[in-house]
C-alpha cells in the first residue's frame, strides 16, 4: 500500500531575506543665525583690536611725547605772564663782557608825551610808500603787548662798546624771541610792540611792530627751528638765525610819532625807515 507523501513546499530562509535598508537621515535644517553670529564675533574681535591698537598708540606716545613747543613758559596769563617772558629772555642776552644787553620792561600799549603824561594807545597806523595807506589799528591792553627795551624815551642804550651792525642784529633777534614767546603764552595777544634802544645819531624812536599772522609759521614748530636754546653773541649768531631774524623783522622796523584822532584817543603812527 502506498503510503502517502505529503510534500510541503519550503517557503523562503532567513538567509535568503532581503537586509532592511537604514533610514535615511533628514537633511539638516538651516541655521538662519549662524551667520549673524559671526558678524558679531567679528564685529567684537575689530573693537577689541583697535581698543588695544589704542592702547599701544597711547602708550608710545607717554613714552615718546611730542616735542614741546619751548623748555620754559610762563605761568599765569596777561601782563604778569608778559613781564616773567620780559624778565627771562632779557637776562640771557649777554655782551662779550658779561653785560646784559638791554634791559626790558613790559607793559600795555603807552607813549609818554612831554606835556602829557602817560598816554593809552588806542591805535596802530602803519604808513606806507603809497599814496593810500590803510586805516589805523584798533590796539589795547587786551590784544596788544608793548616792550621797551631800556625804557621808553631815556637816554638808555647797549650797555658799553661801539654800536655794530651784528649788536642791532641781536637786539633784533631779542625783540622776535619776545613776540614768539607772547604770542604762543599770553592769550589774546595779536599785536607786539617793541621799541628798540636809541641808536647814535637818530632822533626819531625805532620800533619793532609784529603781528601774529606774521610769524605764524614759527608758533606751529618749536622755537628751537629758529632760535637756538642757547642766545649767541653778537659775533656768532648762526647765520640760519641771522636769515630768519631779517626776513621776519627787517622790514617791519618803523620810526615813531605821535597823532590823535578827533575824539582825543592816541594813534601810534609808525613810518618805514626808508621812504
Amino acid at each position: 500500500m502506498a503510503t502517502d507523501v505529503t510534500s510541503i513546499d519550503a517557503g523562503p530562509t532567513q538567509a535568503t531575506q532581503a537586509t532592511p535598508e537604514p533610514p535615511q537621515r533628514a537633511p539638516r535644517a538651516a541655521q538662519p543665525h549662524r551667520i549673524r553670529f559671526l558678524f558679531i564675533y567679528g564685529s567684537l574681535f575689530a573693537v577689541l583690536a583697535a581698543a588695544i591698537a589704542g592702547v599701544v598708540v597711547y602708550a608710545g606716545r607717554s613714552i615718546n611725547p611730542a616735542p614741546t613747543w619751548s623748555a620754559w613758559k610762563p605761568g599765569g596769563g596777561g601782563l604778569g605772564a608778559a613781564k616773567q617772558i620780559a624778565d627771562h629772555i632779557a637776562k640771557s642776552y649777554r655782551l662779550p663782557n658779561g653785560n646784559q644787553l638791554v634791559d626790558v620792561i613790559a607793559k600795555p600799549p603807552s607813549v609818554s608825551a612831554p606835556s602829557l603824561g602817560t598816554l593809552a594807545l588806542a591805535y596802530v597806523a602803519v604808513q606806507t610808500k603809497g599814496n593810500s595807506n590803510p586805516p589805523p589799528v584798533p590796539i589795547s591792553s587786551s590784544n596788544s603787548v608793548m616792550y621797551s627795551l631800556c625804557g621808553l624815551g631815556t637816554s638808555c642804550a647797549i650797555s658799553s662798546g661801539k654800536p655794530s651792525i651784528a649788536r642791532g642784529t641781536l637786539v633784533r633777534r631779542e625783540i622776535l624771541e619776545l613776540a614768539l614767546y607772547t604770542f604762543k603764552y599770553v592769550g589774546g595777544v595779536d599785536h607786539v610792540l617793541a621799541f628798540m634802544p636809541p641808536a647814535p645819531g637818530v632822533t626819531k624812536q625805532r620800533l619793532v611792530y609784529l603781528k601774529r599772522s606774521d610769524v605764524a609759521d614759527q608758533l606751529r614748530a618749536p622755537i628751537a627751528h629758529t632760535l637756538n636754546s642757547k642766545v649767541p653773541l653778537p659775533a656768532t649768531i648762526p647765520a640760519r638765525e641771522v636769515h630768519a631774524i631779517d626776513a621776519i623783522t627787517e622790514t617791519r622796523v618803523y620810526s615813531v610819532s605821535l597823532a590823535q584822532t578827533q575824539n582825543g584817543d592816541a594813534v601810534l603812527v609808525l613810518s618805514p625807515l626808508q621812504a
